[in-house]
């Protein structure tokens, strides 16, 4: 019987699956973000777009930017308030840097990609 019941998180829709291979010039004018710790940016990729964050100068984290709070719905997108938190306005569920959820109705941390740095490259996969 234990193995019928579920857990809450359950019940909220998973968010798509989608082929993440992305390379982001670190120089490039449009992630100057990117050279302060905590500086965020939007790329292009996964299922609504992807959000990179710096940690610190070795070290980037990126975001799938569908909300884990009911990715279905088309407003699902999270954004970014610079140097304060990430957020997604429709549902106001907020997130930290780290992808950890800090407030609102989600309960799940954002889908994190893996990041690999080569010089002022920074490869982005999952």
């Amino acid at each position: 019987m234990l193995a019928a019941c579920s857990n809450s998180n359950d019940a909220q829709p998973q968010i798509p699956l989608a082929t993440v291979n992305e390379l982001v010039v670190l120089t490039d004018q449009k992630n100057s973000n990117l050279r302060f710790d905590n500086g965020a940016v939007y790329i292009n990729g996964g299922v609504r777009g992807i959000i990179v964050v710096r940690q610190n100068a070795s070290s980037y984290l990126a975001f799938e930017r569908n909300c884990p709070y009911q990715p279905l719905d088309t407003c699902a997108r999270v954004k970014i308030d610079p140097f304060i938190r990430l957020y997604d306005p429709c549902c106001t569920s907020q997130f930290s840097f780290q992808g950890q959820v800090q407030g609102g109705p989600a309960t799940r941390n954002l889908r994190q990609y893996n990041t690999a740095l080569s010089g002022n490259l920074l490869t982005i996969t999952n």
